[in-house]
């Protein structure tokens, strides 16, 4: 995942876009840029590697030389950006938040017209250089923005910074978002709203699926209007967002008290002594599911936030396995001679938490009940980055299917293993929990998602669950 932040000022922004900017740390951990505009200096551009510090260290020294009245800023798990292009149309620089699924057919169209790529991104092309390259086929930037709309398969939203303000342009689905924000001076557009609080930018509106706009130092013009159809990631509440911020007008930590408070309803039967959440997106969760059962909401993991702030994990897995473990330090006075109730947003591998679950048996615990907010990931995402699992073979779900089917999951009807209320749904469920060696585990229905969302069924993506959605 990516997330980016974006605004335009009748003062200089260089602050307000590297504090913005800062604000989506928790979405990527591999690169970051900001870039800036002055009609003295043009556009200015700087680019760190992430996987070895912080973005407030590695960019402190850039700002303090940027000046400024627009600018774009970017946190990446993938690709290096912003990408700055000299077109017909203009020097322009941009960010994208995408995953875009045909490349590879993309890229070979243009080697075919004898273009060139210049930058690269883990052994392929930048897909944030491919998206410029697209954008600069147009007549002008609504037209080129209209051709990614035509042609990227996946998903894409995106801020450009051309010398005439700043272009806003969400995926033609929506499946992720941009929120505008306004204050006296400046207008903004960003992935998070919670980059706007400390900012004292208040929400202007919500672009729809497809909707292009331009800020401008007086206001804000609409290029093109919203598509009827949407598609936005369900995951954005579940597990992506930051507690505060909001998106379709929906706050994220709300929506988590809602799903753990759903889980609970089918377990008026359970006794424990405690219930907690799995640091920290699983917090949310717990907290509504204590609520709704009246069990004492306790902390038997502390996380260790001095050393490791960032939620998301460094790409290489035994570096990740270690972060996972050095971040949450058991809390054996909670854990000991106790049943506890665990809430956590998805299980992914479930690597991580059968170190979680090996570390809650050795300090004494006595029964594990693991519940989970989302259904089980049973279709590998096609439509956005979801950096904890590289490959759909690496599922937890398709490890136990694996196990009961024995053959290959091609040869695999994945539908029925989807399917809640079936027989094998409920035998790969229970595979799950001897993997990893939990007492009960239950998983969140899909109805349940979408009742605690808020959104019609229809406006969500749900693809990871259920396999519903298209391009």
């Amino acid at each position: 995942m990516s997330g980016f932040f974006g605004s335009i000022s009748k003062v200089d922004c260089v602050s307000e876009v590297f504090y913005g900017t800062d604000y989506h740390s928790h979405l990527g951990t591999k690169r970051a840029g900001l870039a800036f505009f002055s009609k003295e200096k043009g556009i200015q551009r700087a680019i760190h590697s992430l996987e070895d510090g912080y973005f407030r260290n590695k960019f402190e020294g850039d700002v303090a030389h940027f000046k400024g009245f627009a600018g774009i800023g970017v946190i990446s798990d993938t690709e290096a950006q912003p990408i700055v292009v000299n077109s017909h149309m203009g020097k322009f620089g941009l960010v994208t938040v995408s995953k875009i699924v045909n490349t590879d057919e993309l890229e070979a169209s243009f080697l075919e017209r004898h273009r060139t790529f210049s930058e690269t991104s883990q052994g392929s092309v930048n897909p944030t250089e491919l998206v410029a390259m697209l954008i600069s086929e147009g007549d002008d930037f609504l037209s080129g923005i209209e051709n990614v709309y035509n042609k990227v398969k996946g998903s894409c939203s995106m801020l450009l910074l051309t010398e005439d303000g700043l272009i806003a342009a969400r995926d033609k689905l929506g499946r992720t978002p941009i929120i505008l924000g306004k204050k006296e001076y400046a207008y903004a557009a960003t992935f998070e709203t919670c980059a706007f609080s400390n900012l004292g930018y208040e929400i202007d509106s919500y672009l729809g699926p497809g909707e292009v706009v331009r800020l401008t130092q007086n206001g804000i013009e609409r290029l093109r209007k919203p598509n009827e159809k949407m598609q936005i990631c369900s995951f954005l509440w579940i597990y992506y967002g930051y507690p505060p911020s909001f998106y379709e007008g929906i706050n994220v930590d709300e929506c988590r008290y809602r799903c753990g408070a759903a889980l609970a309803k089918y377990d008026d039967d359970i006794d424990a002594d405690f219930v907690a959440g799995i640091p920290d997106s699983g917090v949310g969760h717990a907290m509504g599911y204590s609520h709704a059962t009246g069990l004492h909401l306790k902390r038997p993991y502390a996380k260790y936030t001095p050393t490791w702030p960032r939620s998301f994990m460094p790409q290489s897995q035994n570096l990740r396995e270690l972060v996972a473990k050095m971040k949450l330090i058991p809390n054996c006075s909670v854990i000991k001679n106790k049943r506890g109730i665990f809430l956590d947003d998805s299980i992914v591998r479930g690597t991580q938490l059968r170190d979680n679950v090996k570390d809650l048996h050795d300090a004494g615990i006595q029964e594990i009940n693991m519940r989970i907010a989302c259904p089980p990931l049973t279709f590998p995402c096609e439509f956005l980055n979801f950096s904890r699992s590289r490959s759909g073979l690496d599922l937890a779900t398709h490890k136990a299917i694996r196990t009961l089917e024995d053959k290959e999951l091609d040869q695999v009807d994945l539908n029925a293993y989807a399917d809640h209320n079936s027989e094998k749904y409920k035998a790969m469920v229970d595979q799950i929990r001897k993997d990893l060696n939990l007492s009960t585990l239950k998983f969140q229905t899909i109805e349940d998602v979408v009742e605690a969302i808020g959104l019609p069924k229809e406006k969500l993506c749900t693809h990871c669950w259920d396999g519903s959605s298209y391009f």
